[in-house]
C-alpha cells in the first residue's frame, strides 16, 4: 500500500512536469550562427585569402548564465600534416554578435605565426572551417600570442558551453 502511494506521488509529479505548459523542461543551448553563411554551406569569398581575408560576422545566442568570457577558436581538420589554426582570440565579453572584421578579445598565434584572423585557403579541394565558440566562467591569464594548445589548457575546467558553426570553402 505504501510503495502504491509512493508510485502514485511519483507519477504524478512526472506528469505535471512534462506535461505542463509553464514548465520549460527543455534546455537551452547556446548557438553559434553567421549572417553570411548557414552551417555547412559555403564561406563567402569576401572572408577568405581570396578576397578581404576579413573575419566574418558571428552572432551568438543563449548564452549561459555565469559566463565572464567567451572564447573562439577557427580551424581547418582538413588541411595537410596537421589541422590548421586560422583564429585564436579569447576575453571576448559576452556579446551577441561579432561584427564583420573586428578583434573582440586578445588574439592567439594562428598557423601562420601571425596574432589575427587568417581566412580560409585550403591548397586543394573542399575544406571544413570549424568556427568553435567557448563560455567560459573567468577571464583567461594568457598574454596575446598564445597558442590554441595554451588557450585550450587554460580553459580546461572552466567551460560552461560550447557551440560551433561548421564553414565550408573551395578555391576557385
Amino acid at each position: 500500500m505504501r510503495s502504491n502511494v509512493l508510485l502514485t506521488a511519483v507519477m504524478t509529479v512526472i506528469t505535471f512536469v512534462l506535461f505542463n505548459p509553464l514548465v520549460n523542461t527543455q534546455e537551452v543551448i547556446m548557438k553559434i550562427t553567421s549572417p553570411a553563411f548557414a552551417h555547412n554551406a559555403m564561406i563567402p569569398k569576401k572572408y577568405t585569402c581570396q578576397g578581404k581575408d576579413i573575419s566574418p560576422p558571428l552572432a551568438i545566442s543563449d548564452i549561459p548564465e555565469g559566463t565572464v568570457s567567451l572564447a573562439l577558436i577557427l580551424d581547418d581538420p582538413d588541411a595537410p600534416r596537421r589541422t590548421w589554426d586560422h583564429w585564436i582570440i579569447w576575453n571576448i565579453k559576452p556579446t551577441r554578435e561579432i561584427k564583420e572584421d573586428s578583434t573582440p578579445g586578445t588574439q592567439g598565434k594562428n598557423s601562420w605565426g601571425r596574432h589575427d584572423y587568417g581566412g580560409p585557403c585550403p591548397p586543394s579541394g573542399t575544406h571544413r572551417y570549424f568556427f568553435k565558440l567557448y563560455a567560459i566562467d573567468n577571464e583567461m591569464d594568457l598574454p596575446a600570442g598564445a597558442t590554441k594548445a595554451e588557450l585550450e589548457a587554460a580553459m580546461k575546467g572552466h567551460i560552461l558551453e560550447q557551440a560551433e558553426l561548421i564553414g565550408l570553402y573551395q578555391k576557385s
